[in-house]
């Protein structure tokens, strides 16, 4: 499939090296060096996944993030010369999937770029299947991609929706940081890596979770997290 990505970067340079490792796979690319362009050009036209640089002059990656996680769940990548973990924190928190910090290798970024849409696709085209779980005015439906709670929809990327899933297919029993990483994110696990913890923040925040005393998830301290 020829998926489309938007590609967000003012260096040219950048831009340009994405553009080329990106359709060297196949994949259809909308460049832009402009972030007030590519917002245009999302509203009128399909995007599979994007590429956003955090630092733009005109308008930032996070504000760009924060504007297409209220109208669509597709993958976002961040890319920033950034390497502080409160910039990390922030794109994460606001809905990003997954945060590369300039200088990169292309190959782990097209590897990303590839996970990402496999993740993405395989909750959004799954046969209608007996893959759901239901408990506490949870409804949680992974043939569909769908969670519902108390009749509301909640809106969770892709991201969200495997930790929730995974959680609560492991209901019962404690799940680390390091396996939920290694099952979510297929990747290793890393001791500085607080990813799990944002991603863990912003899904009890759509859940509507009481921070001190949160239904669904539970923080078992120095261990992990548990669905009872």
């Amino acid at each position: 499939m020829n998926y489309n990505i938007l590609v967000l970067d003012d260096e040219k340079e950048i831009a340009d090296l994405v553009e080329v490792y990106l359709k060297n796979e196949n994949y259809n690319v909308y460049k832009f060096y402009n972030s007030q362009k590519a917002l245009d050009f999302i509203k009128e036209n399909k995007i599979d996944l994007a590429i956003l640089d955090v630092m733009m002059p005109d308008i930032d990656g996070f504000s760009i993030c924060n504007i297409i996680r209220k109208e669509y769940n597709y993958p976002i990548i961040m890319l920033t010369a950034k390497v502080d973990d409160i910039s990390k924190i922030q794109g994460l928190s606001i809905g990003a999937d997954d945060y590369i910090t300039k200088p990169f290798n292309p190959l782990e970024l097209i590897a990303r770029v590839k996970s990402a849409l496999r993740r993405y696709y395989n909750y959004n085209t799954e046969k209608e299947n007996k893959n759901v779980i239901e408990f506490l005015g949870l409804s949680i439906n992974k043939s569909n991609h769908k969670c519902i709670l108390y009749n509301e929809e909640i809106n969770l990327t892709p991201i969200e929706f495997s930790i929730l899933w995974y959680l609560c297919k492991n209901r019962g029993r404690i799940v680390s940081s390091e396996e939920l990483f290694s099952n979510v994110w297929g990747e290793k696990y890393l001791d500085c890596n607080n990813t799990v913890m944002v991603h863990i923040k912003r899904l009890r925040e759509k859940l509507h979770e009481k921070p001190k005393n949160p239904k669904f998830i539970k923080t078992v301290w120095g261990v992990g997290y548990e669905i009872e």
